[in-house]
């Protein structure tokens, strides 16, 4: 299988590179890191450096490259993108899949699958979604700062599941806690009413998931933002248990105290941020369902002058 992991951020770094550590040069699967700048120069001159919670590990691609012409024909792309590049990259790419290519998103929110299948022409778009914290140190470097790295994915009908087993062992065999699920929505929805809230909350003040859990505002104010996203996805059909927002409070509870969403230590760096797939999107779906969002849109309004 040839596998291109497409942005070779704290995501792709992540998960493309134990791929790569595990099947470049010693199988029949091939690695290949669509990468780009002084990252992309590091790797190909010293491999990927990356550093995890079980190891730290140069990890070498069979190519890594800017160019998607030479990339050649893809089986599996996984996305791994910030959400404002979604498009380009999926351009950029296109030509490089067949109808019979498998495209996994990993990025952050919830409608990235639709706006994959609206540029892609060919390719199976899956749902799909990790649990960590992970960022690039500087050129080459790639830490995880926290998170179970779990990987969770899956088809638009329940019925095609078990046509991505091969894709789910893939993953299982490069050390990657993967699980293919019938009902993706579920967990798809079930990270965004936890990370959404995170990441608004830690960029507007400038604090770790522990300071802000611990101070009784900051908390007030993610659990009304989960609140709100529970009411949407409900809206939408998703079958939320009834406990949906105390357990995704435990769930940041369990994160290391001193871990930093994407999105916070986007805004420290001064670079893009992801802000329309987190409040933008929640504002905008609030509006089109007829349901209050007043804490998205103040979160929203707050964030939208610092960009």
């Amino acid at each position: 299988m040839r596998i291109g992991i497409i942005g070779i951020g704290g995501v792709g770094g992540y998960y493309g590179g134990k791929l790569a550590l595990k099947y470049s040069g010693r199988s029949k699967h091939e690695v290949i890191f669509f990468a780009r700048g002084a990252h992309l120069e590091a790797i190909r001159r010293d491999g990927l450096r990356l550093v995890t919670a079980e190891g730290e590990y140069i990890v070498r691609p069979m190519q890594a490259t800017d160019n998607p012409g030479e990339m050649g024909p893809l089986d599996l792309a996984i996305f791994c993108t910030k959400s404002y590049g979604l498009e380009d990259a999926a351009r950029a790419i296109a030509g490089n899949l067949s109808d019979d290519s498998v495209v996994l998103p990993l990025l952050n929110g919830v409608d990235i699958t639709d706006r994959l299948r609206a540029v892609l022409p060919r390719g199976t778009v899956l749902y799909g979604g990790v649990f960590i914290s992970s960022a690039i140190q500087g050129p080459g470097v790639v830490r995880q700062m926290g998170g179970t790295g779990q990987l969770f994915f899956g088809p638009a009908d329940p019925a095609d599941v078990e046509k991505f087993r091969p894709i789910e062992a893939l993953l299982q065999g490069a050390g990657i806690k993967a699980e293919l699920s019938a009902d993706a929505l579920l967990p798809l929805w079930t990270k965004y009413i936890f990370i959404g809230p995170m990441a608004g909350v830690t960029s507007l003040t400038g604090k770790p998931f522990g300071e802000v859990l611990a101070d009784a505002a900051d908390r007030a104010l993610v659990e009304g933002l989960m609140k709100e996203i529970e009411a949407v996805a409900r809206k939408k059909g998703v079958h939320f248990p009834p406990d949906i927002v105390q357990a995704s409070l435990g769930k940041a509870a369990a994160f290391a105290p001193t871990t930093k969403t994407s999105m916070q230590l986007d805004y420290e760096r001064g670079n893009r941020t992801e802000l329309d797939i987190f409040t933008a999107y929640m504002v905008k779906a609030g509006k089109e369902l007829g349901i209050p969002v007043p804490l998205h849109k103040k979160v929203y309004a707050e964030l939208l002058q610092r960009d």
